[in-house]
Parts: structure tokens; C-alpha cells; sequence
């Protein structure tokens, strides 16, 4: 066995799922991975993962996997579910596409999933030699059949934002541009719970929230009347909930 296979551990691996948001969409970041099969090309999608280094922890090998597998860069990336069915890998397809790609004789693998949250301003597509990265509205999902069990982790990485932002309501805001309107933030809320919210309603909780700020400027450059930008600041509001914890 050569270096270069022995620098793996074919045991366990990383899965990421990074969430985007442009303004009227919730989206996922899927790679598109070719498969050579009985002499025919055909490809699917699946999240950006991979199997780790023997020498790694599980925190540096997600952000190395994710800057190769998508391009990004300076991404935080938490930890919120392991994934260890023995049936992970029982896809013929799937572990014959992993054993060539590592070069490694491939068993059961254990998977520690990793969630972002990061703010879209344009459409990022990202092709590298052997895999291209895309948003995808997280709707199609229920379309899609990715790889490995990788429908599932996606939905338990939405339950578990979800989750958390029924108890921060904050954590939307690393979805949103610096600058956004309220309507912007409304529908980024129901999408993410499932609502339908009330406009006014809506409103009076969000200007709750500490560190939302109203600005004196408006949207531009739309056909319609033109609405206030808000902002966040999240140094204000750690400083404000610290302060709290500590009464």
C-alpha cells in the first residue's frame, strides 16, 4: 500500500451541508460527481464529503474537504449529527465510486455531519477537475436522489437550524446580506419553519430581536415602492445576551 493510501482512514469521513439563502430562496450546495460504469458516464449529486486523513481532526478535515470539493473558504462550519447506519455504504454504486476515488478497500463508514450557514450575493458554480459545485433550492430535494444517505442528512441538518432558530432567532441572520429588507427576513423565516407569518405581526417580533437595527435608506433599483434596509449587529447582540447571562 502506498503512501498516499495509507494517509486515509477509510473508517470514518466528514459530510457537509451548506445552507444559502439569495434573497427569495433557501438553497443547499450539492457537487455533481461522474461515474464510469460498464464503459458510460453518467453523474448525480451528492454533498460535499469525503473520508478523512489518518492525521487530521474531524474540524480541519471538513473545512480541507469542503475548500476542495466546493472552492469556499473561511466558512464556519459546526457539528450536529453522526450518521452510522451499516447500510451507508450498501450501494454498490456508491462504494465501488469511494474505493476508486480513495484507492481503498471500503467497509462501513461512520459520518460526522457539518452544518453553514453562509450569505449568497450571486450564483456561485464552482468546477474544479473532478466535481462541480451548485446551489439547489432545498424544495428539490425531495426530488433528488443524492448519494449515500445524503437526503437524510440534509433534512436532519434543516431540522436541527430549525431548531435552533425557534430558540435564537439571530442565527437567520448569517443567511441575509449586511443590508436587507423585511421582507427578506420573513420569508427566510417561514421558509426555514415552515410558517406563514403575519406582516405586521411579524414585524413587532423581529424589532424585538436585539441587534436589528432600522436604517434611514431603501431598497434600490426596484420597480415597485421601495422598502427600509435593515442590518444586524451581532457584536450588539452578543454583548447585550452575555450581559444577560451574567445577572
Amino acid at each position: 500500500m502506498s503512501n498516499e493510501m495509507m494517509k486515509y482512514n477509510p473508517h470514518v469521513s466528514v459530510d457537509c451541508v451548506v445552507f444559502g439563502f439569495d434573497g427569495e430562496k433557501l438553497k443547499v450546495l450539492l457537487i455533481e460527481r461522474i461515474i464510469s460504469e460498464n464503459n458510460d458516464n453518467f453523474s448525480d449529486k451528492k454533498l460535499p464529503g469525503s473520508i478523512i486523513y489518518e492525521d487530521e481532526d474531524l474540524d480541519t478535515a471538513a473545512t480541507r474537504i469542503l475548500n476542495e470539493l466546493t472552492g469556499l473558504k473561511n466558512i464556519f462550519l459546526s457539528q450536529f449529527h453522526s450518521f452510522g447506519d451499516p447500510k451507508r455504504t450498501s450501494n454498490p454504486r456508491d462504494k465501488n465510486w469511494l474505493e476508486k476515488t480513495t484507492q481503498l478497500e471500503i467497509g462501513r463508514i461512520v459520518t460526522v455531519g457539518y452544518v453553514a450557514l453562509i450569505k449568497i450575493s450571486r450564483k456561485i458554480i464552482f468546477e474544479s477537475e473532478n466535481t462541480t459545485a451548485r446551489w439547489y433550492d432545498i424544495k428539490t430535494l425531495k426530488t433528488m436522489k443524492l448519494a449515500f444517505d445524503h437526503n437524510q442528512i440534509a433534512e436532519e441538518a434543516l431540522k436541527h437550524i430549525r431548531h435552533k432558530v425557534m430558540l435564537e432567532p439571530y442565527t437567520l441572520f448569517e443567511l441575509l446580506p449586511q443590508k436587507f429588507t423585511m421582507t427578506q427576513l420573513r420569508n427566510l423565516y417561514d421558509i426555514v419553519l415552515e410558517t406563514k407569518s403575519d406582516v405586521r405581526n411579524f414585524q413587532k417580533k423581529m424589532l424585538q430581536v436585539e441587534g436589528l437595527e432600522q436604517l434611514n435608506e431603501v431598497q434600490k433599483d426596484v420597480p415597485y415602492r421601495a422598502p427600509r434596509l435593515y442590518r444586524f449587529d451581532k457584536k450588539k447582540a452578543k454583548n447585550t445576551l452575555n450581559k444577560s447571562r451574567k445577572k
